[in-house]
Order: C-alpha cells, then structure tokens, then sequence
C-alpha cells in the first residue's frame, strides 16, 4: 500500500484551509466573531429548529444542555453502548445515570426497556444515534418520554444529516447535541452545539457558555467558558458547505463494503430499512463471538489494517461500576453486541485501493 491506513482522518480542501487563514489574517475577533453565529444558524436552519448555540466540544454541549434544561438532580436514562462522554455529561451536572439496554438493528436504546427503568425521580431520557443511523425507537422513545412528562435529549455526535422517515437525527427531541471532533461528519477539530425549540433554553445555554454573562453584559448565573473560537466556525462552516459531498461519499464507500461482504459468512454488516438514511459515520461489522472477533483485530493489525472495538460497556468501566454499579443492572444486548462489534476504516481519504485491500482481508480472514 502507497498510503498507510488509518482508522479515522479528517478531510480538507483548500477552501477550509482559506476559512481559517482569513479569520487569522483578519487579526481580530478570534472569539465571538460572526462566523459563530452564521454556523450557528445554518446548522438550526439545516435541522429545522429555532436555536443552535455553538460550544467548544461535543461534551461540553451535552452537558450545558442539562444545566439549561435543569437536569441537575434525579436520573436521566442512558445506554451503556455509548462513549463515556454520555454519561460524564449527566454525572457532572448533579444527576444520576440509570442504563437501559440497546436493540439490535440500529443499536440505539431499546424504548421497551427504558420504559421499564423509568421511575419517580426519571428526568431525562438520553439516546444515542450510533453509527450515523438513526435510533430505531426514536419515535417511541419521544412518545414516551412526552407520557411521562420527561425531556428527550438526543445524542447525535454521530449522525449529522441522518434521516428517519425524511425527518433528520436531531430534531426528534425537545432538544439534541451534536459533535464535530475530528472523526465526525463534519469537523472542527473540536467543537459541539446544542439545538432547541425553546428560546428560554438557548439564553441559559448562552450564559452558561460564557461565565454567565447576559446579553447586556451583567453576569446572573455561574457559568464557564465553553465557548467554540471564532477559526474553528470559520471551519465548520466551510465543511457544511460541503455536506452532502461529504456524506455521499461515506455511502458511496460504505456501500461498496456492503456489496462486497453481504454474502460472507460468520458476521453481519450494517444494512438499515430504507426509511432509515444512515451517513456512517463509522462501519460496524458484528462477528458470531468474541474470540472469532478478537482474531480478526490481529489478523488485520498484521495486515496494518486498524480496527477499533466500537465500545466497551460503560456500566462495566471501574469507575461507573464502583460507583453507580447495580447487582441487577441486566444489559444482555449491550454485552453481547459490544464483545462482537469492530469498527473498520471508512473515510474520505480512503482509495479504492485501500477499500479493496480492506474487504479482501476481511474475507482473507473468515474463509
């Protein structure tokens, strides 16, 4: 191979390069500058809710979205199929997380078991669109959290432009978080951003971004600095320029691993109902056990081939099991999936080549 393989890595132009170059140049404004707000509102317009607020990572959103919707006690319920940044968001906003288990077409929270955690102090529920699909129960889950009287706050690091029944990942919830690290559909480097209905959220959540400051300057509530910089705006909005380029050639790669591993034996690849118009994100192969999969990391590593076990249950990490670890805590699709799941490469700067090379190992490997 000319190239070495890498798991994950960020596609730029030169008109990304120049978005930034000139809010350099420009010498001012670094901060608060009107490419935040232009970002901001195309990502609103884009998801067709009233209010995006820019923040300074995808984490940082997540949690600044419970402080503003005043999820700072009680529990909110997550899936343990996730990035602990989930979790960590609710933990350092005052709640406590309560797991509920995942399906297994979309890997996204089971609605049936998330009613069954549901409880007096439930505030939240908080799914995750995994992969750049969108949560199959995403519906149900609205339908029962408004039931409840419970807030839906989506988790949709992943899946930017994703659509379920022509509705887009995002805008499903009473207000939703979405990333644009470096391995996500569009990037900043780092950076994140809340999206909501309600304008009384978007002012706390502006406050709470910068130190508490109110539009007129005076400072009414506690807050931090989680503000996103003035070049990495300039940076996604150029990538958001460039969205659907970008999410056509995820699926022009992830089809072609489609295509070429939808009759091999022994695992199952990622193929969703056509209502469900994943963007990938990531591409998810699930193997028959855990020992055939773990074989397969080394026999591709050997091959200098990167792979990526997708997640680990959070509910079994030492921390979040020490601390909020439950004897009856079941999670048996949770379990299963992560111990046969593995990420493979997929990204703009593969070549066909690289691609080829991929799918011909992999059947190297389980034939």
């Amino acid at each position: 191979m000319n190239k070495k393989i890498m798991l994950f890595e960020s596609y730029a132009d030169e008109k990304d390069i120049e978005a930034v170059t000139n809010v350099i140049k420009r010498g001012t404004y670094w901060t608060n500058g009107l490419e935040i707000e232009e970002f901001e509102k195309k990502i609103a317009e884009f998801l067709e809710m009233k209010n995006a607020i820019a923040f300074n990572s995808g984490t940082s959103a997540l949690y600044a979205n419970l402080l503003a919707n005043n999820i700072t006690s009680g529990e909110v319920i997550v899936p343990s199929f996730t990035f602990p940044a989930t979790i960590n968001s609710v933990i350092f906003a005052g709640a406590k997380p309560v797991f509920a288990d995942i399906e297994e077409k979309t890997l996204g929270l089971d609605s049936k078991d998330v009613e069954k955690k549901i409880t007096e102090n439930t505030k939240a529920i908080m799914p995750i669109h995994f992969a750049g699909a969108v949560t199959k129960d995403i519906k149900n889950l609205r339908k029962i959290a408004d039931d409840h009287n419970l807030l839906l706050i989506e988790d949709n690091a992943q899946s930017l432009g994703a659509k379920l029944d022509g509705k887009k990942a995002g805008s499903f919830g009473h207000s939703s978080a979405t990333s644009f690290c470096f391995n996500k559909i569009i990037t900043t480097g780092e950076g994140g951003m809340v999206i909501t209905n309600s304008d009384e959220v978007a002012s706390k959540l502006k406050m709470i971004r910068s130190h508490g400051r109110a539009e007129n300057k005076d400072y009414i509530t506690a807050g931090l600095n989680l503000r996103m910089s003035t070049m990495n705006a300039a940076l996604g909005l150029s990538q958001f320029k460039k969205l659907d380029f970008l999410i056509s050639k995820r699926r022009e790669i992830a089809n072609f691993y489609n295509e070429q591993l939808k009759d091999v034996n022994k695992i199952k690849i990622p193929l969703y109902k056509e209502n469900n118009e994943s963007v990938y994100c990531t591409y998810n192969i699930i193997f028959e056990d855990e020992e055939t999969r773990n074989s397969c990391i080394e026999f591709l590593k050997s091959k200098e081939i990167p792979t990526r076990i997708s997640y680990n249950p959070v509910h079994l990490y030492t921390y979040f099991k020490n601390k909020f670890g439950d004897k009856e805590c079941s999670l048996p699709i949770t379990e299963k999936i992560s111990k046969r799941i593995l990420t493979i490469p997929l990204h703009l700067n593969l070549t066909k080549e690289n691609q080829e090379y991929i799918v011909e190992s992999i059947k190297q490997f389980l034939s």
